[in-house]
């Protein structure tokens, strides 16, 4: 025999009703004999709770909360039921709302409900819930019988949350339900007292207490309990949108996750079947083909090391210490008995083995109690100083991940912090049992979500990893790095496991941030249709306030707003993946601030594009010094776009022509004179020295202008061209000059001892400057260990495409590391 649960939320209406009869007139084809433990008509047990509080306030508008009962429950027995059967129901049901009507009229007189009165206006929920269920089920011909539990549960007098008397509860049962061949309607929720015979309740979860001690006393083959979800959830869904459903838990897991918050099910109510060794089944009433989660004693082998994640919200560390808890006999009884006292409920315990102090976690609205109580416990020692005063943190988070399999699984432990770490997420206490069972710690509320995401996403998603993509500037470079990402995506979640959300994009006029994915291939017409200025401040605000797990910004611009929050989100512990150099070349106090915010907060700032676009130039760099070289000289052409102009320019096309169709090609920074004034080469040699380990400030290098002051100082980049092409004879004098010598022009940047230069020459075929082409870069590290034969990188420097390409590589990199 079988015993099922249907809750409030699965007979809410008749349409739920309905589906209810589906599910039970199917198993009723493989067992004969049913018992269906209902709960009252979803929403009604509120109702019945907020009438009876006003008609103990002698608030008339009870009389409302009375009416909205009757005609719920008359609605749906007539939306259910035949005409005739309906109105024989609707006899019954008028006589158990008058009987209500009673009670509560008296509760108004004397304006007092008390335990055993509430008990008694609750029940009327369930017997009229499990009463016209009954009736249905018989009017579509499924032989039924509405089974009052108050005959049959027997517990103590505690009203409210009453003890069940099992032993003659059991026997109550079994005489009825031995040999039984009929589907049971039976009232959740209610019992009566065994003495007396007055009606009580069973306290929280008490219909799935009632189905579980239903199917223990006939030994059932199954619990199953019908709800909304199809299932317990890997977490809460509701904070993280990826939860999907256990297959498989056992009754210690179960009992931990609900312990935590899990909803779906109050643990101490289904102890009746776990003593029994009787598995329990959760299922989705509204998907009935669902599997739905077994909880059983002893679960299958399986390679997921945890199965769950819970967390507890509004908590508050109490916590004791001082040396005069080192050594003493029975602190730890005073703590605990002081707050028994008070009927202060301890959530979780964690104490440092040099005995200096105990943490608690406890609710937040028991904190301040909490805190008075241990003062006053500890008043002696609090006065002298043996104990210092008692400390309390507010508005924090219990979260726990739970499974047998953690037991003897090395590296859980690590792998959690390691997660937490890499999302700037600090853990203010911890504890874990020696059965290992689960490991819980506490985080502040505002990073709950934050948390709960990143776990699950390392422990439950670790085939695919999502992260979030924050995207300023979607103009040449981050226009091709959106192209790239759609063409791309799928390729990256598989091979890399990598899938990419994108959350936020601004240009320099509008922006977008959303908590769904922004669809790459609509960004512009988006971007247009958005309402919301462009603002670098109140974007990265939104940013830090979705407080996404894996979250990465990138910024795409030339801008020198944006590197000014680059602090902001680095203290966030935001990665940042950007081709901007200006954060990295501007004073070196800021570049060692952002070196510095980086390691303090456990994150990443990747910037292989400020140098050579996608070429591996810092990585390399860094890969040398890592291992123990020491960078002596740096000879490098660093301007794709000027290596692009000299590579190409023969006399056939003038100077500023050919300045101006790298300009168009996207060759160039938006204002070409930041590359021929030599600052942008200036800037990456700054990079590239302060990254060997140079101290050095835009002072310590000497650029040879290529361009006099008065063309670098027109009023505009028309201007500019205008007032270049009245050069364009000393550049074709230049090149006659060098080609007459067999020699090329190159704009060539060197830093050795500390100090930088930056300068146009000629270099003849035995410089290794001279067999560059198109946009290419070349950059040569002589290092203590290359110091006869340097290290030499070369390929394009500059263009939309590699740049973008180095970005996207970076992303997918952070998107590893996190």
């Amino acid at each position: 025999m079988n015993v099922l649960k249907f809750g409030g939320s699965s007979v809410a209406s008749a349409q739920s009703i309905a589906r209810v009869f589906d599910i039970v007139q199917q198993k009723s084809e493989d067992s004969p004999g049913i018992l269906v433990v209902v709960s009252a008509f979803g929403g009604i047990t509120d109702l019945l709770i907020r009438t009876s509080d006003q008609a103990e306030s002698n608030n008339p508008i009870y009389l409302n909360g009375l009416k909205e009962i009757s005609d719920r429950s008359l609605s749906i027995a007539e939306e259910l039921l035949s005409p005739d059967r309906f109105n024989v129901v609707k006899k019954t049901i008028c006589e158990n709302i008058n009987s209500l009507e009673n009670i509560l009229s008296g509760v108004s007189l004397v304006q007092e409900a008390s335990k055993k009165t509430r008990d008694y206006i609750l029940s009327f929920g369930e017997r009229n819930s499990a009463f016209i269920i009954s009736q249905y089920f018989e009017d579509k011909g499924l032989s039924s019988e509405f089974i009052d539990a108050r005959k049959y549960i027997k517990t103590d007098a505690s009203h409210g949350s009453a003890r069940v008397n099992f032993s003659v509860t059991n026997k109550n049962i079994i005489d009825k339900f031995t040999s039984y061949k009929r589907v049971a309607l039976i009232t959740g929720f209610i019992g009566s007292d065994l003495a007396t015979g007055r009606t009580t309740t069973l306290g929280r979860g008490g219909s799935d207490f009632t189905a579980a001690i239903f199917a223990a006393a006939i030994n059932a083959k199954e619990l199953q309990i019908w709800t909304d979800v199809s299932g317990v959830l890997t977490s809460n869904p509701k904070m993280v949108s990826k939860a999907y459903t256990i297959k498989e838990l056992t009754y210690s897991e179960a009992m931990e996750m609900s312990h935590f918050g899990a909803k779906v099910l109050y643990y101490p109510t289904i102890r009746p079947v776990k003593e029994k060794g009787i598995p329990t089944r959760i299922k989705n009433t509204f998907k009935p083909n669902d599997t739905g989660t077994i909880i059983h004693s002893k679960r299958s082998k399986s390679n997921q090391i945890i199965s769950g994640l819970s967390s507890l919200s509004d908590i508050s560390i109490v916590t004791i210490e001082g040396s005069g808890l080192q050594g003493v006999s029975g602190i730890a009884n005073r703590l605990f008995k002081c707050l028994a006292l008070g009927n202060v409920n301890v959530i979780m315990i964690t104490q440092a083995s040099s005995e200096y102090s105990i943490s608690l976690a406890i609710k937040d609205n028991q904190a301040n109690k909490s805190q008075k109580l241990i003062e006053e416990e500890f008043e002696y020692e609090i006065k002298r100083q043996l104990i210092e005063p008692i400390r309390l943190e507010n508005n924090l988070s219990l979260l726990a991940i739970v499974g047998e399999n953690m037991k003897n699984s090395p590296g859980v432990a690590g792998k959690l912090f390691s997660t937490l770490g890499k999302n700037g997420i600090n853990i203010e206490a911890i504890a874990q049992g020696s059965s290992e069972l689960n490991i819980t710690f506490a985080v502040k509320k505002s990073l709950e979500v934050k948390a709960l995401n990143s776990i699950h996403d390392a422990f439950f998603l670790s085939q695919h990893k999502t992260i979030h993509l924050f995207i300023i500037g979607v103009g040449l470079i981050g226009k091709t790095l959106l192209k790239q990402i759609e063409s791309y995506k799928e390729n990256i979640k598989q091979e890399c496991g990598i899938e990419i959300v994108i959350n936020g994009l601004s240009n320099s006029k509008k922006m977008i941030i959303s908590d769904q994915n922004i669809e790459t291939k609509q960004f512009q017409d988006l971007l247009t249709k958005s309402e919301t200025k462009a603002d670098p401040n109140q974007f990265i605000n939104e940013m830090i306030s979705l407080n996404y797990a894996n979250s990465i910004f990138v910024d795409n611009t030339a801008s020198d707003v944006v590197p000014g929050h680059y602090s902001k989100i680095l203290k966030n512990s935001i990665p940042i993946s950007t081709p901007n150099k200006i954060a990295l070349s501007s004073s070196l106090n800021d570049y060692k601030e952002i070196k510095r915010l980086t390691q303090k907060h456990n994150t990443h700032f990747l910037f292989e594009t400020n140098v050579g676009a996608g070429l591996p130039v810092i990585s390399t760099l860094n890969n040398l010094l890592n291992s123990g070289d020491q960078i002596e000289k740096i000879e490098a052409v660093l301007s794709g776009s000027l290596s692009y102009i000299f590579n190409n320019y023969d006399s056939s096309l003038t100077f500023s022509a050919l300045v101006k169709l790298a300009k168009d090609q996207g060759l160039t920074e938006p204002d070409p004179r930041d590359d021929l004034s030599g600052k942008d080469i200036m800037r990456k040699l700054l990079i590239l020295g302060r990254e060997a380990g140079y101290d050095l400030e835009e002072s310590n290098i000497n650029i040879k202008p290529i361009v006099s002051d008065k063309i670098m100082a027109a009023e505009s980049i028309e201007a500019f061209f205008d007032a270049l092409e009245k050069e364009d004879h000393y550049f074709k004098k230049l090149y006659k000059e060098s080609n007459l010598e067999q020699k090329k022009l190159r704009i060539i940047a060197t830093l050795e001892n500390g100090v930088g230069s930056i300068a146009l020459k000629a270099v003849g075929q035995d410089s290794p400057f001279y067999g560059l082409n198109g946009s290419d870069n070349m950059i040569s590290f002589t290092s203590r260990r290359y110091n006869k034969t340097p290290l030499v990188i070369r390929g394009p420097g500059a263009g939309a495409d590699v740049t973008a390409a180095g970005v996207l590589s970076e992303i997918i990199n952070l998107g590893k590391l996190l």
